[in-house]
């Protein structure tokens, strides 16, 4: 369905389906794309047959493990759709996605309400500024409470919901829903698979609690529309175009949450959920503009306006490592990017060709001639352009803001079981770290190891399984492996030198440095470098080079040669000779240096720890709490949720391997369990002791 370049930018919706695993992304999607003409049967999850869910492995697990994208139409908009992992093990593509959205759509299970990773993709969404629109899902299943799931969403997560619709019934008694801004009933017939449904009057037993909804409802956004808040203030009756046109602006403003209800499972709501995205999701001109820097002078910002006719700015966002080339998903933010064509990539600093380009109905590609500013879209032609880079008009060389991953907390060290397949499988492996940035491959100097890094052991396991089905490479793989990190806990000095004879020419270089610690934070650096090197004839070259060597000694500390994070660095002085001096001198003096003031600044191992979310029935409430003691975890909070217990806790990721089948063998497979990075401890004197002597 390859949409004209003369679309209207203004009914363009690009959105995401994002909730916690098993609330019914999948399932949700299926549905709207039958309803939306795209597809002639509904496929399912438990079959293997979904749309989106198109990998073998994710049809094996039955669980979305890559994000994908599909483009349909609905009434007069063109919605691009992109359905995302609920597992914490795959929040990459949670997060590239959020990147390059202008709205989200919130899936809650009715019976549990908010869960534990629907809390971090909260989390996530409000970093990017994404508006929201909520669907409580699975009104149809047993314990179903929509009135304690739209509570759950005001206490657990910083956002106010506004309700729109109310269930009529649940569990198995739920057959539709009132619409509170229409004041229509609407009743799915079960026979008709949600292809046809009837809106008729409430039924006069749900009158009074409809109007009381609505009251809530007119109340809630008129505190954010002077116009709505005059008539409720003199008791006049709301119009629902009124109504819909305030609730789209809070919205957008990320003052309200709508929240709809429905069972996707059932057929119920998924349509009436499309026409809220039409009317209070933002299009791509809606939202404010990007801010870029000039990629001439990165202090200065330019503002990218959603236009056909400004110069054309893009952001790559997912890579996809095909054959025979590689598949490049692109948001354009400006301008129109023609098939054929040459862009400058900013990041590299190096042009980069555009061949064809896609509109992609998951694995399907329809070829475009062009596309516009809005648009989501894959193209090939690129050959060193990945995740995060920017391409754009070459006579306006912008950067845009490159997308945030979280660190990778687990590895296992994997070596081929016929030697002769090592370079294939390294080539491989840089295939794979290409298209998942949370997959971080490195050798090891002093074993000559090979290291795969990833966000959890479900996360490996997927990796691996793709070298051995797909890209036909056996190999052995070691236990799971915790990814320490490094720190300095106090103030401390060093000196570095460098004087010898290299090729018949001297090499002098003397460098002075205070090293301190510098509180964590979202930034993807982790460190900061102060120049106060007070001599005004020092080559800006080599302190340049003293920057390179001191970042180049980070990458491996001195305990156990794992990364530092979270330190500052200040340049105090050093000394340079007129004539033997040089940037290599100084590169390998900074990183003395570094390692000498670490050794001053009361270096300590960081170990990963993990925020644990567990529910179980009281029945077995004791005894996972007493396993979870026994792995050292700080319980957070208890709390009772319907008939279930919830634990929070942070627990040490060491402590976590095979946690899940443990915790099937206490439940009798009944209860389950999240876990998600948190934060970086600093271990125990006894494990410092095992892990480094």
């Amino acid at each position: 369905m390859p949409r004209s370049a003369s679309a209207k930018v203004e009914d363009i919706r690009n959105i995401g389906i994002m909730a916690h695993i098993d609330a019914g992304k999948t399932t949700t999607t299926e549905r709207i794309l039958f309803y939306a003409r795209r597809t002639h049967r509904m496929g399912d999850v438990d079959d293997g047959t979904t749309t989106t869910d198109f990998d073998e492995q994710e049809q094996t697990r039955g669980i979305t493990i890559y994000s994908a994208a599909v483009t349909f139409p609905w009434k007069k908009h063109t919605i691009t759709l992109i359905d995302t992992p609920g597992h914490v093990d795959f929040t990459a593509e949670v997060e590239r996605s959020l990147r390059v959205l202008d709205g989200m759509v919130a899936l809650f299970d009715a019976r549990e309400g908010v869960e534990a990773q629907s809390e971090t993709i909260w989390r996530q969404a409000d970093k990017y500024r994404v508006p929201r629109i909520c669907f409580i899902n699975k009104m149809d299943r047993i314990g179903a409470d929509f009135e304690r799931s739209v509570a759950s969403i005001g206490d657990r997560l910083p956002a106010r919901p506004a309700v729109v619709q109310i269930p009529i019934g649940s569990g198995p008694d739920f057959k539709g829903l009132i619409d509170l801004i229409e004041m229509r009933a609407v009743y799915y017939p079960l026979e008709a698979l949600g292809s046809t449904y009837q809106v008729v009057d409430i039924p006069e037993e749900l009158l009074v609690s409809a109007r009381v909804a609505r009251q809530n409802l007119v109340e809630t956004v008129s505190e954010h529309s002077d116009a709505l808040l005059e008539q409720y203030l003199r008791d006049e009756d709301v119009e629902a175009d009124a109504l819909r046109s305030a609730l789209r602006i809070a919205t957008i403003q990320r003052d309200l949450v709508p929240v709809l209800c429905g069972s996707s499972l059932r057929y119920i709501g998924v349509q009436r959920l499309l026409d809220a995205v039409c009317d209070f999701l933002p299009s791509p001109v809606d939202v404010p503009p990007v801010e870029a820097e000039d990629a001439h002078r990165p202090d200065r910002k330019i503002e990218i306006v959603c236009s056909t006719d400004a110069p054309l700015a893009a952001l790559v966002f997912k890579v996809v490592a095909d054959r025979p080339v590689d598949l490049t998903y692109v948001r354009i933010y400006a301008g129109t990017l023609k098939a054929s064509s040459r862009l400058l990539n900013t990041t590299l600093g190096e042009k980069e060709n555009v061949t064809r380009i896609y509109r992609m109905f998951a694995k399907r590609r329809d070829q475009l001639d062009q596309a516009q500013a809005g648009d989501i879209v894959a193209i090939v032609g690129p050959k060193k352009t990945l995740t995060g880079h920017t391409l754009c008009d070459p006579k306006r060389p912008v950067v845009l803001e490159p997308i945030e991953f979280p660190n990778t907390v687990i590895s296992v060290s994997v070596e081929p079981k016929v030697s002769k397949d090592r370079e294939k499988m390294l080539e491989a492996l840089a295939a794979v770290s290409r298209q998942d940035p949370t997959i971080a491959v490195m050798t090891q100097p002093e074993t000559g190891q090979t290291l795969i890094s990833g966000m959890g052991e479900l996360h490996l396991e997927v990796t691996l399984k793709r070298l051995k089905t797909e890209m036909k490479i056996d190999v052995s793989v070691s236990n799971p492996r915790v990814s320490y990190r490094e720190t300095v806990t106090a103030a401390g000095e060093g000196e570095g030198r460098f004087l010898r004879q290299i090729g018949g020419r001297a090499h002098f270089a003397v460098v002075r440095i205070r090293l301190e610690a510098k509180s964590s934070g979202r930034d993807r650096t982790h460190f900061e470098i102060q120049d106060e090197w007070s001599s005004d004839s020092i080559d800006p070259g080599y302190v340049e080079a003293v920057k390179l060597g001191i970042v180049e000694a980070s990458q491996s500390g001195i305990l156990g040669g794992y990364k530092v994070i979270d330190w500052k660095a200040t340049l105090l002085g050093g000394t340079v000779h007129e004539t033997d001096s040089s940037e290599m001198a100084f590169e390998t003096a900074g990183r003395n240096a570094f390692y000498a003031a670490m050794k001053a600044a009361g270096p300590v191992l960081l170990e990963p720890i993990m925020a644990v979310e567990v529910v179980t029935s009281q029945e077995y409430f004791g005894a996972i709490m007493g396993d979870l003691n026994a792995r050292n975890a700080a319980v957070r909070d208890t709390a009772v949720r319907g008939q279930d217990r919830i634990i929070s806790a942070n627990v040490p990721l060491s402590r976590m391997f095979g946690y899940v089948t443990r915790l099937r063998s206490l439940s009798q497979g009944r209860a389950t369990s999240t876990m998600a990075p948190s934060h970086y401890a600093p271990v125990s004197s006894e494990q410092m002791k095992q892990l480094v002597g």
